[in-house]
């Protein structure tokens, strides 16, 4: 059963992978009940015959029996192996669970495995052992190339990261400069370490650890962007911040904050993966909202169309001209 829908997976997605040139994708999200799990294929940016293949469990109901989850997942696994022809050193299995905090990044192993991939013409370091996510969240491929076609000649904003593949694409788009931001020191470092893979080293590219809400809080004196990329976390409670976020319960004044650091027909781009996430689109009367989730779908991911939520958002005219 699972064999076969791999197979037709591998199939559907065949002519579109050719045609779009995609290395990294979902093959499969839990199509079928039985096999709660998400498998992605990451190609290495030199040898399209190397693969990885990342596995993430979804947590099963107390009421599962655990005895019968765990022989599913090595029937699984198995399966994996055979379709897709690899040799188990190349398969990483994590356990996805509701994630809490800082937690949604959580570090797995103190050693550092990374590889190279490539997506949309620009590489980016990976690591598929020692943190629970990769590096690279494949449902924002479109999101990412869209900013790079917005970033020319345009000063750009990364707000909340991570590894900075968003940096990346504004840069390969022609961004004048780029500021980014994350908490992480770890995460900044591998920004760098993207950023450098694709030849942007230096100014115009800065980059700052802090807070994002703290570093929102006292940016508008300051600076003004072209161009911002928003994608905070559903929740987070670091020691580093002053206060616990959710993103429900705080979007607005989050928005707020960072739409004052738009110049007059700058363009923010919001983004949330909290699945019932709903925009209070009333109390921002002096923005312009265009949601945009389904258009930044990838093809890949068709079956799990609340992966992401995403808009478009500009200053209202009266707010563009009234003020710079």
């Amino acid at each position: 059963m699972l064999a076969n829908r791999l197979r037709k997976n591998l199939k559907h997605l065949s002519r579109w992978r050719k045609r779009e040139q995609i290395h990294c994708y979902r093959l499969y999200d839990a199509d079928i009940p039985e096999y709660a799990l998400a498998i992605d294929i990451y190609e290495s940016a030199d040898n399209e015959a190397l693969r990885w293949v990342h596995v993430q469990e979804y947590e099963a109901p107390k009421k599962i029996d655990e005895a019968k989850t765990k022989e599913r997942l090595k029937i699984a696994l198995a399966v994996i192996l055979e379709v897709l022809d690899i040799p188990e050193k190349q398969l990483f299995l994590k356990v996805r669970r509701q994630q809490k905090g800082h937690a949604q990044y959580e570090k797995l192993a103190n050693s550092r495995d990374f590889v190279e991939v490539m997506e949309g013409g620009n590489r980016f370091w990976v690591n598929f052992r020692n943190y629970l996510d990769t590096g690279l969240f494949l449902d924002h491929r479109i999101t990412r190339g869209l900013l790079g076609k917005l970033a020319a000649g345009k000063s750009f904003l990364n707000l909340f990261a991570y590894t900075g593949s968003a940096t990346v694409y504004a840069a390969r788009g022609g961004a004048t400069s780029s500021l980014t931001v994350d908490m992480s020191h770890t995460y900044l470092d591998w920004t760098r370490r993207n950023m450098a893979l694709n030849g942007f080293e230096g100014a115009p590219h800065e980059y700052v650890q802090a807070d994002c809400i703290e570093w929102l809080s006292r940016a508008e004196k300051k600076y003004r962007f072209d161009l911002i990329f928003l994608d905070p976390p559903s929740f987070s409670s670091s020691k580093r911040m002053r206060s616990t976020f959710d993103v429900q319960r705080d979007h607005v004044s989050l928005l707020k904050n960072t739409g004052r650091l738009l110049t007059p027909h700058g363009v923010l781009l919001f983004s949330n993966n909290r699945r019932q996430f709903k925009l209070n689109q009333a109390d921002l009367p002096e923005l312009q909202i265009e949601n945009i989730s389904r258009a930044t779908l990838p093809k890949d991911f068709e079956r799990n169309p609340k992966i992401h939520h995403c808009w478009k958002i500009q200053r209202q005219a009266a707010q563009r001209y009234g003020s710079a």
